[in-house]
């Protein structure tokens, strides 16, 4: 009886992914990171929340294993970036439609 038991509890999931939602990337630490001066430091977080408005509507588009990768490669370094998880996305979506 139980057997049945892990699959009861995986049907009682909701089906919402997390992975679903853009992931929340501390911009401030990521620009402090990069170093630089203040104004530069600025400009790097204007970049990164324009990155992250623009990431919104591809997040969704793009497959499950591509945000999975992304992810993983933008994050390597301790410091994960919109901009970089944006390339990345991108660069995932661009070789699909080469590919067809």
């Amino acid at each position: 009886m139980l057997i049945y038991l892990p699959i009861v509890l995986f049907a009682t999931l909701p089906l919402t992914a997390v992975a679903d939602n853009v992931p929340k990337f501390d911009i401030a630490q990521e620009c402090k990171s990069e170093g630089g001066s203040t104004v530069m430091q600025e400009h790097c977080a204007g970049d990164e929340a324009q990155a992250r408005d623009q990431l919104e509507p591809l997040w969704v588009q793009s497959a499950a294993a591509d945000r999975a990768v992304c992810i993983k490669e933008t994050s390597m370094d301790g410091s994960p970036s919109y901009v970089e998880l944006l390339t990345c996305l991108e660069m995932a979506r661009d070789v699909k439609k080469t590919s067809k």
